[in-house]
C-alpha cells in the first residue's frame, strides 16, 4: 500500500497532481478517446474507462494506453457471484490496469481481493454512487439510512477485507479516509471546478476541497471532455488541486 502513502504528503508539484487526476474517457468510441488523449498530451497520465467506452473497444484501448506508459482505471463496478467476480478480476489483472472497481458488497469484495492476488492491480470498492442521495436509497429498498452512514459502513467492511481503496463522493472523503487509514486510496468522482454545473451529480465538490478532505485521486470527466480546450481545462483543474496545499 506504499503507493497510497506516497500520495498523501503535502506536496503541490505538477507531477504529483497529474498522478492524482484521473480523466474519465466518457466518450462513445475509441477514436474519440484517442483524439482526446492526443489533445491532452502530457497534461494527463491517468485515464478512466467506464461502461460506455469499455463496450465499444475500450479494452483494446486500455492495452494501448498502458503500452504507452499511461495508467488505466477500469471502472466496471463488478458485482456477481463470488467465483465469477474472482475470475473476472484475474483476467483484468493480466491486462495491466492500475485500478478496478467492484461494488462494496462483502462477498464481492472478498472475491475481488482473491482474484487480484499476486498482481499489481488495485481494487476499489464503490460505496454509494455519487448520483444517489438519501431519497434514492430509500427508493432502492434500503432501510432509512443516510448515504453518508452507508458509505462509512461499507468503507469499514472494505478495510477489514483488504480492499485497496474506496470510491466515494468527496463530501464523504474525510470520514472515509479516517476509517480506512493512510495506506489506502480514496478516489472521488463528482468533481466540478469552482463555478461549474453539477450535471446529474448530487454530491459534488471542487478539486481543491476534495484534496483537502483526504482524496488521493480525483476522477474528472465532463468538465474536461466537454471543454472547448480539454488541455486547458485539465491544467486549470491541476492548478486548483495544487492550491489545496500550502505554499
Amino acid at each position: 500500500m506504499s503507493a497510497a502513502m506516497s500520495l498523501r504528503p503535502g506536496t503541490r508539484s505538477v507531477e504529483d497532481m497529474r498522478e492524482r487526476l484521473i480523466v474519465g474517457l466518457d466518450v462513445p468510441g475509441v477514436e474519440e478517446a484517442r483524439a482526446l488523449v492526443s489533445r491532452l498530451g502530457d497534461a494527463a497520465v491517468f485515464y478512466k474507462i467506464g461502461y460506455q467506452l469499455a463496450y465499444a473497444g475500450g479494452f483494446e484501448l486500455a492495452r494501448e494506453l498502458i503500452g504507452a506508459g499511461k495508467k488505466v482505471f477500469l471502472d466496471l463496478k463488478l458485482h456477481d457471484i463470488g467465483n465469477t467476480v474472482e475470475e473476472g478480476v484475474r483476467s483484468v489483472a493480466r491486462l495491466g490496469a492500475t485500478f478496478l472497481t467492484v461494488h462494496a458488497y462483502p462477498q464481492t469484495m472478498r472475491a475481488a481481493v482473491a482474484g487480484r492476488a499476486g498482481s499489481s492491480l488495485k481494487i476499489l470498492a464503490v460505496t454509494v454512487l455519487t448520483s444517489y442521495d438519501d431519497k434514492d436509497l430509500v427508493e432502492a429498498g434500503y432501510a432509512p439510512v443516510p448515504a453518508a452512514e452507508l458509505v462509512a459502513r461499507r468503507a469499514a467492511q472494505a478495510r477489514d477485507i483488504g480492499v485497496d481503496g474506496i470510491v466515494c463522493a468527496a463530501t464523504e472523503a474525510a470520514r472515509v479516509s479516517a476509517i480506512v487509514g493512510p495506506n489506502r486510496f480514496v478516489v472521488t468522482p463528482g468533481i466540478r471546478p469552482a463555478g461549474a454545473d453539477a450535471g446529474d451529480q448530487k454530491r459534488v465538490v471542487t478539486p481543491a476541497d476534495a484534496i483537502r478532505a483526504g482524496a488521493t485521486h480525483l476522477v474528472v470527466a465532463r468538465p474536461i471532455v466537454k471543454a472547448a480546450d480539454p488541455r486547458a481545462a485539465a491544467e486549470a483543474i491541476l492548478a486548483e488541486m495544487g492550491a489545496a496545499f500550502p505554499a
